[in-house]
């Protein structure tokens, strides 16, 4: 089925039906200066009374260059659409021990349950732990408190001690994982509390169990967490317990393209939803911390022509670890972490996400898509392309879509299937592929946020608008029991759970 040829950048003295909805889509600021009231799943109703006119689009574009609907510089963040005093916010709740359960590893893991360390994120190690509640995972920081010294042979390994972090440090984002707990495609924040001893033999096995693995997939690989044999008696952790979000990116076979279209397409209507209500970024969006799981069976495609190309794999995805992450409580106030501590981020080149780091950096250096190289990300806080020093507290929703292009190269580069249909897969989306690509030549146009990208998806029939809405099939509310904390203590008392306060004001779309 032949879909019409879209000739985006053309001014237009009277824009098609399809257009309009575009601009009442979710947008930059620079585009909509005030807080959007509408979220995507309210807005895609409006998609049933869409049409486009192929002679219309034929005679209005008489230029043959195949451009997105807004350029970059277009959509860069401007100077009046800021708050005067942009700020990360710190809920001095957070910070006080009395609010946590304080447990010993042998309550986080007794006998007969199991815990599997499945990744290491910004900051954190993160473990799988199972038992008979159920499944969590449990994301665990290590707070300034001592630790055995290093041993001879842990020094001739290479090991480098992630340093430990304050409870302030990690304020941010907990209120962001709290935020975007009730937004589909983000993971369920469940509880958090204080972890204090010695390792128990079980989180011992895990952890050697994860280097080796990580040692022959690669190995020049560093090891940058201590071994729990270095407990001490008052070693502490500040544990985050989350819903199971299933396997990581990186671990997961690619088998068939339906399974890369639906990773893709729920990744960025996640991000489109998070981008409407709270201004987010996640900016650390690589395969170890996007999750995927089996929750349906596959069904096949129909062969009478149907455009869309979403929803046939029964996978579904979920968004981890917003140590890096930007977003805006509803008053306005901004959370993120100041990416200008460490410029080492951008400087690094030990794995391909390094590049991605200095694209985002380099975008708030020059504005456009050109990557610059290591050595330019130097000094800190320099001064971007509006004239103003670099603020990492600021919405430039172009990252999220420098990361949706790094997953869609990722998931091309190490798909196992059938190479026709891969072939065939990305002839489809060469368009596509031309507005996410960051390289893509100067005469292209870039997708300026992941709601861009789902609009355009909409557009080509790729999308259906009731799986934007939600039937049930793609937007499932969570139950009582998958947001409760599995761990037990038999001496605990009356615990009294977070929960997030848009958990109460604003219903699961």
């Amino acid at each position: 089925m032949s879909r019409p040829v879209r000739k985006y950048g053309k001014a237009r003295t009277k824009p098609i039906i399809s257009e309009r909805l575009f601009a009442e889509l979710p947008t930059s600021p620079a585009k909509n200066n005030t807080k959007p009231g509408s979220t995507i799943s309210e807005l895609t109703e409006k998609l049933v009374a869409i049409t486009l006119d192929d002679h219309q689009s034929d005679q209005e574009n008489e230029t043959p260059d195949v451009k997105s609907p807004i350029p970059i510089s277009e959509k860069a963040i401007e100077p009046e659409d800021q708050l005067d005093e942009p700020v990360s916010i710190v809920d001095d709740s957070t910070t006080k021990d009395d609010d946590y359960r304080i447990l010993t590893w042998d309550d986080v893991c007794p006998f007969g349950d199991r815990i599997e360390k499945i990744a290491e994120a910004s900051y954190a190690e993160v473990y799988r732990v199972t038992n008979a509640r159920g499944t969590s995972i449990i994301k665990v920081i290590r707070l300034q408190s001592p630790i055995k010294p290093q041993t001879k042979a842990q020094q001739n390994s290479g090991l480098v001690d992630e340093e430990p972090h304050s409870e302030d440090d990690l304020a941010g984002e907990l209120r962001i994982s709290e935020w975007l707990a009730d937004i589909p495609g983000f993971v369920v924040y469940k509880e958090r509390y204080i972890v204090q001893g010695k390792a128990t033999k079980a989180l011992l096995e895990t952890h050697q169990s994860f280097h080796r693995k990580a040692k022959r997939r690669d190995p020049d690989r560093l090891q940058f967490y201590p071994s729990p044999s270095r407990y001490l008696d008052n070693t502490r952790f500040l544990v985050v317990e989350l819903g199971d979000a299933g396997t990581a990116l990186e671990d997961f076979p690619l088998e068939s393209t339906t399974q890369i279209w639906d990773i893709l397409f729920h990744t960025a209507i996640a991000l489109a939803r998070a981008e409407d209500l709270a201004k987010f970024e996640h900016r650390d969006l690589h395969e170890g911390n996007l999750c995927v799981r089996q929750t349906g069976p596959p069904t096949a495609k129909s062969e009478d022509g149907e455009p869309c190309q979403f929803g046939y794999s029964g996978l579904d995805i979920t968004i981890l670890d917003y140590g890096l992450s930007r977003a805006e409580e509803d008053d306005g106030e901004a959370v993120a972490y100041d990416l200008e501590k460490d410029l080492g981020i951008f400087t690094s080149t030990h794995a391909p996400q390094c590049r991605v780091y200095r694209q985002m950096r380099s975008f708030l250096l020059k504005g456009d898509r050109v990557c610059l190289p290591a050595k330019a990300h130097d000094r800190a806080y320099d001064v971007g392309f509006d004239g103003e020093r670099i603020d990492w507290t600021r919405w430039y929703p172009y990252t999220n879509v420098l990361w949706l292009a790094y997953i869609y190269q990722y998931m091309v580069d190490n798909f196992t299937g059938e190479k026709k249909s891969l072939t065939r897969f990305k002839r489809d989306t060469r368009e596509m592929w031309l507005h996410l690509n960051p390289d893509a030549p100067r005469t292209v146009l870039s997708f300026s946020s992941a709601g861009d990208v789902v609009r355009f998806a909409v557009e080509c029939g790729w999308i259906k608008e009731e799986q934007l809405v939600g039937d049930g099939s793609f937007v499932d509310g969570v139950s009582v029991a998958g947001i409760e904390s599995i761990i037990e203590v038999s001496t605990m008392q009356d615990v009294h759970l977070r929960r997030s306060p848009r958990r109460r004001r604003r219903a699961v779309y």
